[in-house]
């Protein structure tokens, strides 16, 4: 009996034991978010409002919406950013210096992301494209255009081609969302919440430097410049807002809609995937895509985000692609002569 009992309190003492162990780790740790919280809010909250925009900021339905443009071609070229982009105006650095040696390029950055202000307005296919078209058309830029999206935006590029075919002269697809299949998973509303939480908090800005130079390749061996790497890795700490959240959880609509369009098989079209992508959806989903657009693809190796790392492979493709002009093969491309659009005076 005697022993029994001295078993009980064994047990008993080790378990009080181990939850104070416990309660002092989450103590510990709430601290530790409490502390980054603090010095979060007072010391970093204004960061990006040093960091002067790329580009103009052009007046949309009431909102500022950043376009930066490079080069001077009589082509213009619009690279449109996939989701998630803190700054898409230096994510497409390299590429935009690739691209302009050719072509005029400009980068709109939706409302929500870069320098572009947030706005309530639903972000539908529709209401992108709307802004988008406002904000080429604002800044100066005459259509057609060649669209070259990244990811999500390929979806909006289908729609802007089917709704406005006269707008559209090409589109280059740059690891695009297909519109042939539902992919991407439907992203629960706490997972929004968590993730702005964890911003707030602003642990992940300690690791940040690290995810942007290795994990996504933006760094000088890339193309990249000191200041586009330090500002894309300062807009990375703050990048998630309702805006942007709403555009990540309407996707799958978008998709949607999307697929019960026609697109218009006059508008010729070029799919660069990633060897990443390649692997990971199915064979049919991707066939289905080209076939539906009536598009040419080839694959680079590479992650979702090509561009990071293949920046010239890129530029050449999309060269030889549109047919562009003799001067093209001077610069060390392959090319010909191709249709070419200008810029509004």
């Amino acid at each position: 009996m005697n022993e029994a009992n001295s078993d009980a309190k064994t047990t008993k003492k080790r378990g009080k034991k181990a939850m104070t162990i416990f309660l002092i780790v989450i103590g510990v740790i709430l601290a530790i978010n409490l502390i980054s919280l603090f010095i979060n809010q007072v010391f970093f909250s204004r960061e990006l409002e040093g960091i002067a925009s790329y580009g103009e900021l052009i007046e949309v339905n009431g909102h500022k919406m950043h376009v930066y443009a490079m080069g001077s071609g009589e082509t213009t070229v619009v690279l449109l950013p996939g989701s998630g982009v803190p700054l898409p105006s230096a994510d497409f650095g390299p590429l935009m210096r690739e691209l302009s040696k050719i072509y005029t390029v400009v980068c709109v950055e939706y409302f929500g992301v870069g320098f572009s202000d947030q706005t309530d307005a639903p972000r539908t296919n529709e209401n992108i494209i709307e802004e988008t078209r406002l904000a080429l058309s604002d800044a100066g830029f005459a259509a057609p255009y060649v669209l070259m999206p990244h990811s999500a935006s390929g979806i909006y590029s289908e729609y802007y081609a089917a709704k406005y075919p006269d707008e559209v002269s090409a589109i280059v697809l740059l690891d695009p969302t297909p519109s042939a299949d539902i992919v991407n998973p439907e992203v629960p509303g706490f997972v929004s919440a968590l993730g702005k939480v964890q911003q707030a908090i602003g642990l992940s800005r300690f690791f940040n430097p690290i995810i942007v130079s290795s994990v996504l390749g933006i760094n000088e061996k890339n193309g990249y410049t000191s200041s586009e790497i330090s500002d894309y890795t300062k807009f990375m700490n703050h990048y998630i807002n309702n805006t942007s959240n709403e555009q990540t959880h309407r996707l799958n609509d978008n998709v949607r809609e999307v697929m019960e369009m026609d697109f218009p098989h006059g508008i010729p079209v070029l799919r660069i995937l990633s060897t990443e992508t390649e692997k990971k959806l199915k064979d049919s989903v991707l066939q289905n895509h080209l076939d539906r657009l009536g598009a040419k693809s080839i694959t680079l190796e590479g992650s979702h985000f090509i561009y990071h790392t293949a920046a010239w492979e890129i530029a050449e493709a999309t060269i030889s692609f549109l047919g562009e002009t003799e001067d093209s093969a001077e610069r060390g491309y392959g090319g010909g002569i191709g249709g070419k659009t200008k810029r509004k005076q």
